[in-house]
């Protein structure tokens, strides 16, 4: 499994642009081949961050090399962000536990 961390800060200017666009582009995201999860969070700084999961490093390209995908890229270069930081990891390793499903509690 592949994780991508994206953090980032909108330009206030132009947040309303932004989550119309990002909707769209975040539509396309999931029904990419490999796509695992994404989950987005804002701090009380206004800092946003988006975990996002693909099956393999394959499918991540994918992802980032779809043309719309690339669009979104350069807007958030030229309009979107104030700033953005990618940190791209190879899972070395998982654990999960839920009281709610027992069964799935592993350990590693």
């Amino acid at each position: 499994m592949i994780v991508t961390v994206f953090r980032s800060r909108l330009d206030p200017e132009h947040e309303t642009e932004y989550e119309m666009f990002s909707e769209e582009v975040h539509e396309l995201g999931t029904r990419m081949p490999g796509f695992v999860s994404i989950k987005t969070f804002t701090a009380e700084d206004g800092e946003r961050v988006s975990i996002v999961e693909f099956e393999s490093e394959e499918a991540l390209t994918a992802w980032r090399e779809h043309p719309r995908h690339r669009e979104a890229q350069t807007l958030g270069r030229e309009r979107f962000f104030l700033e953005y930081s990618i940190t791209t990891c190879r899972v070395m390793r998982e654990a999960r536990f839920s009281r709610l499903t027992p069964e799935s509690n592993s350990r590693a």
